[in-house]
């Protein structure tokens, strides 16, 4: 069995890992990828090859996991590699993406003759923490559970492509809008100076660290939040919520706490240390 990863960053790589060590060959390509790929995928054991191409004629299977807001253009891509290369291999599409987008981007793989299989991620990396759930969906979506995972929980939804993606979209709203509230709290509490006290009242609904670590991510959640909001608008639910959190994240996106890397970033900061480095 060969896998594709694309997008080999802080989950791609991490998943790559963990086929890896099920038994799986997983390739990857690092053209158009930053140094800190290059050292995520080295650290996966992913064997790196030259081009997408190469990738595409390669595997059997094709992992995406990007930014949400390139997940159109990464199928793009894909679409066209296959069709140079006359491959077709299964595409998994595993960005927290909204159901409309999963449709778009269903329907750029369809006109080369590639399937898709939709997939949402719960959960951190299996090379952070195992346990990491996988939502799949679409009639193929039983090929890319029964892929050789390790440390990974893939679980099957009935039904057409669209359902994992709307699993996500739902946790995820509660999940990173509830840290984009605490985060946004915190910023207040401080510039108030009643950063203590705020925190003591909040207890356990408060944690510093799980704003550090969305810091972190907040460039990428932007994105995320406004596949959130497409999502409700079709629901036929407001979108303002989720568009004011993207402005949220935008904002966290700016300040010093967001230039660690995911991997990197330390969920033991003091709190009066996250808030400072939250500052503009």
């Amino acid at each position: 069995m060969v896998i594709g990863i694309v997008g080999p960053g802080f989950m791609g790589a991490g998943l790559g890992g963990a086929l890896r060590a099920g038994g799986a060959r997983v390739v990857t390509t690092l053209q158009g990828r930053s140094a800190r790929s290059r050292r995520l995928a080295e650290a996966g054991g992913l064997e790196v090859l030259d081009t997408l191409d190469e990738v595409c004629a390669t595997a059997e299977v094709i992992l995406v996991v990007t930014p949400p807001g390139a997940a159109t253009s990464a199928a793009e891509q894909i679409a066209k590699a296959a069709d140079r290369t006359k491959s077709r291999p299964l595409v998994a599409d595993l960005n927290a993406i909204a159901p409309t987008t999963v449709a778009g981007i269903e329907a750029v793989l369809a006109r080369v003759g590639l399937d898709l299989v939709d997939g949402a991620i719960s959960g951190p990396p299996p090379s952070a923490r195992p346990g990491a759930r996988v939502y799949l969906s679409g009639p193929r979506a039983a090929e890319v559970a029964d892929l050789p995972w390790r440390d990974v929980r893939p679980i099957v939804l009935p039904g057409p492509t669209g359902r994992a993606s709307a699993v996500k979209m739902c946790t995820a709203s509660v999940y990173k809008g509830t840290t984009a509230i605490v985060a946004q709290a915190m910023r207040a509490a401080d510039h108030f100076d009643v950063l203590d006290v705020v925190l003591e009242d909040l207890g356990d609904e408060g944690d510093p660290g799980a704003v550090a670590a969305a810091a972190a991510k907040a460039a990428r959640f932007v994105q995320e939040m406004r596949e959130i909001a497409s999502a409700q608008r079709a629901a036929g639910l407001t979108p303002a919520l989720f568009e004011a959190f993207a402005d949220v994240y935008e904002d966290i996106a700016a300040t010093d706490l967001a230039g660690s890397d995911p991997e990197n970033t330390r969920r033991d900061l003091p709190a009066s240390e996250v808030a400072r480095r939250l500052r503009k």
